[in-house]
């Protein structure tokens, strides 16, 4: 998530420098051509301008597409955050014994301890699930769309950060059994919600919770399908191809026509006017290719670039307010943004 008040002028370079490029040498291209007699093709402005409209229209309607999608998988992690205070919360207020004095304090503290690790690995267990590629994610295309996605990827996204959770310190939140069992499963987020389910008929057998804390902790759980399962649908559900792809087409159709018709146009004030359409085009033909990019690359909330959900952030804050429940002091630092970029 890019949280800088702006956009600077040297980033956006970064970004869009090959399209400045190819956009140039495309209208210089046709520059020339006129300069030198070798063309006289001359489409008048006027329809020009309301294919410009068309296409201005369907990649507005495309990026607010996107946008919903990218919102609401803001609103999902929002609800994981809420129900994870709320799990903690009742693990801690819950988790009693009031039935007996077996176990004794210290094994209620221990299984306190575990249910909320285990929480706690299924945050980062579901986040790097949401990380794994898609085929039609930037970085699963071939030629220079998936050579772009990994450098802003590295240089814009998860390679800003140590992404070593999953692989390492998930080990630290699961029993080293359950980890070695669970972790090769195909969802091993949803084979942990499962784990806590069966603690918890476990601790109701034993007498530490009643029916009652029994039902209310399994809808937390139940609501962390829930929560799981809409982010899975954004992810695995893309936006439909017939609008994420036609538009690209038409803003191309577009950038083809626009010299034909401008250079007429600019050549009726002076002769050098062929030369003047080539910053004048190109910064049009930039701006369409910007908007178009705009949605294209904010259609996939989880593909680890820059405009992604802070996920690892997210999941951080949340570990740290319910280790700080369990009366831990020893907690990892919160998530900072590293070149206007939280991840």
């Amino acid at each position: 998530m890019l949280v800088t008040k702006s956009i600077s002028f040297s980033r956006m370079l970064k970004l869009s420098w090959h399209h400045i490029l190819w956009l140039s040498m495309l209208m210089g291209l046709v520059a020339s051509l006129y300069h030198f007699d070798l063309i006289k093709i001359y489409i008048p402005w006027l329809p020009v301008s309301v294919i410009g409209t068309a296409v201005a229209f369907y990649v507005g309607f495309k990026n607010n597409q996107a946008y919903d999608r990218m919102w609401e998988a803001r609103k999902i992690w929002g609800g994981i955050v809420n129900e994870s205070r709320s799990w903690g919360m009742m693990v801690d207020g819950l988790i009693t014994n009031f039935i007996s004095k077996q176990p004794f304090e210290e094994d209620i503290k221990t299984i306190k301890k575990r249910l909320i690790y285990r929480h706690i690995a299924w945050l980062y267990a579901h986040r790097s699930q949401l990380l794994i590629p898609t085929e039609w994610e930037h970085i699963s295309q071939s030629g220079s769309v998936g050579r772009q996605a990994i450098y802003l990827r590295k240089q814009f996204g998860i390679g800003l950060v140590d992404d070593e959770i999953t692989r390492t310190e998930l080990k630290q939140f699961l029993p080293s059994e359950e980890y070695e069992r669970l972790i090769n499963k195909a969802n091993t987020a949803t084979q942990i919600i499962n784990e806590q389910s069966r603690e918890l008929t476990s601790l109701r057998e034993k007498g530490i919770i009643n029916d009652f804390q029994h039902m209310q902790l399994e809808g937390i759980l139940r609501s962390f399908y829930t929560l799981q399962g809409k982010n899975e649908r954004i992810k695995k559900f893309p936006l439909p191809r017939q609008y994420a792809n036609i538009s690209r087409y038409f803003v191309g159709i577009f950038i083809m026509l626009l010299p034909f018709s401008m250079i007429p146009e600019l050549l009726n004030l002076s002769n050098w006017g062929v030369w003047l359409s080539i910053p004048i085009s190109a910064l049009i033909g930039w701006v369409y290719v910007m908007m178009e990019i705009t949605g294209d690359y904010s259609e996939n909330p989880f593909q680890g670039m820059s405009n992604d959900i802070p996920m690892l952030s997210l999941c951080r804050t949340i570990e740290i307010d319910l280790r700080e429940m369990l009366g831990e002091t020893e907690l990892p630092p919160a998530i900072q943004s590293k070149n206007g970029v939280l991840m």
